[in-house]
């Protein structure tokens, strides 16, 4: 008998690499979805998280009925086997799964070793044994998938009664082999970019200002006749009337402590200052991030850094500026943009008011 191996199955196929991707970005948006509904109380993300799966794994079912009813309805084919190897791989119930390694001998086909995993009743464990035959059954388009027969035909009975075969050259041929680093890795890509797209769309109510369940903080407005203050749990903002500008002396640390007066102590995301305009977005109440306290501003460097900007970058005539202070790296940033006839140009410094770079000068 010539005996050669048959070629071992590719698992990695591009259908199967954008089927686990696919799998992990279902996991990932249904997980990230359900969890993050029962933590703030959203049924909207709670009945995304529960109808996903189940709308994919129909979908998927639908999908792959027509090829598992091509599969079923080819016959399989019947051949003898030697048992090469055979190890208990556990003993959870009566049917203790054991490994196999088989010399499979088609009668129209080379001989080729597989490895397959198959459940046997532990009364039924002795019957196997090194160097016997049994009878086996393999889709034809697909002879690694292997399974043994436990009751074959009298006819197949009696031919593995006399039967006898050589042992096949290895390596044997695994029915279950891994999918291998590249699947893994895209599905974990697609988990994570799942859980990415659930925290994007729903950042407002998840991260908004009420999202831990408590009642949002109503606005509250003050205005004089030459200045309005208006503060809510999210944002505060002083505008000043005409002829007034936030670089007069003292006018911007008045306005910052306007916003942050009878003991309020919450921290700022970022601080934006314009001619007449100052705006404050306070990190979210009940939510640990990173902020500053906008009472700590550099204030008498402001006035300084704007007619630096103004006059040390190339923009033109300057028409209008913007000073950003930012705290959401951990480290406090001031930058100052510049708008001109001749486009736009940055100063940056640090939370001293020291001058790090300039772009456009």
């Amino acid at each position: 008998m010539t005996i050669t191996a048959v070629a071992p199955p590719s698992r990695t196929t591009p259908t199967r690499l954008a089927l686990g991707f696919l799998t992990g970005g279902v996991i990932g948006v249904s997980l990230t979805a359900f969890i993050s509904g029962c933590a703030v109380g959203k049924a909207p993300l709670i009945v995304l998280g529960l109808v996903l799966p189940a709308v994919y794994g129909l979908v998927h079912y639908l999908c792959t009925l027509p090829r598992r009813s091509r599969e079923r309805a080819v016959a399989p084919r019947t051949a003898l086997a030697m048992i090469e190897g055979l190890e208990a791989v556990g003993s959870d119930s009566s049917d203790v799964p054991v490994r196999f390694e088989l010399t499979v001998a088609p009668d129209d086909a080379p001989a080729y070793r597989v490895e397959i995993r198959q459940g046997i009743n532990l009364v039924e464990l002795p019957d196997y044994r090194p160097r016997g035959i049994v009878v086996v059954e393999y889709p034809p388009d697909r002879p690694w998938k292997v399974r043994i027969v436990k009751r074959p035909t009298p006819a197949w009975e009696e031919r593995a009664a006399g039967a006898y075969l050589d042992s096949a050259p290895g390596p044997a041929i695994k029915s279950d082999s891994p999918e291998g680093c590249a699947g893994g890795f895209l599905t974990l890509l697609g988990l994570l970019l799942g859980a990415a797209a659930v925290l994007l769309l729903f950042r407002a109510e998840l991260f908004g200002p009420d999202a831990s369940g408590t009642a949002p903080q109503p606005s509250v407005t003050s205005s004089s006749s030459t200045t309005t203050t208006t503060v809510t749990s999210a944002t505060g903002t002083v505008a000043l009337g005409p002829g007034q500008s936030m670089l007069d002396q003292g006018e911007l640390r008045k306005a910052v402590e306007s916003l942050t007066q009878d003991g309020d102590t919450r921290q700022a995301l970022t601080v934006v200052v314009q001619e007449r305009l100052l705006t404050v977005v306070f990190s979210p109440t009940g939510v640990r991030t990173a902020g500053f306290d906008p009472r700590s501003l550099p204030f008498d460097r402001v006035a300084v850094l704007v007619e630096e900007a103004r006059t040390t970058l190339d923009v033109g005539s300057p028409r209008s500026w913007q000073l950003t202070a930012d705290g959401v790296t951990g480290s406090l940033t001031l930058r100052v943009m510049v708008t001109g006839d001749g486009g736009t140009g940055s100063l940056e410094a640090d939370g001293q008011g020291n001058v790090l770079r300039r772009n456009g000068s």
